[in-house]
């Protein structure tokens, strides 16, 4: 069995964020590869689980959407961080930063330094 991968999950706002802040407007194919390519194929996210994390930030005004028209007749949906979705993008960043900051000193501790309680 599978474990689930809650670090993943709880990435896909963060991630997303950091693209349209860095790459500039995207769709959505176009950022499940960046995602893909760039982790070495260790995170990804197809491209229609991608909707819902859209959904919720366009709600939010993290991001905004537009279409463009490519070719005759294929329109494409591209998205665009929103100056919200950079501070959204700050607050994550900082969170991450001090989660990961926590996981490092717990895992690096030296427990015989801890006393014992009796």
């Amino acid at each position: 069995m599978a474990s689930r991968n809650s670090f993943k999950s709880g990435s896909c706002e963060l991630v997303v964020l950091h693209i349209l802040k860095h790459y500039g407007d995207c769709y959505a194919y176009q950022i499940s590869q960046y995602i893909t390519k760039i982790s070495d194929g260790n995170l990804s996210f197809p491209e229609g689980s991608l909707y819902p994390a859209f959904y919720k930030m366009i709600d939010n005004k993290y991001i905004s959407d537009y279409k463009k028209q490519v070719g005759k007749r294929q329109i494409k949906v591209y998205y665009h961080i929103e100056p919200t979705g950079e501070q959204r993008l700050k607050q994550l960043l900082s969170d991450y930063m001090q989660t990961i900051d926590s996981i490092e000193k717990i895992l690096n501790y030296d427990y015989s330094t801890l006393w014992e309680e009796k």
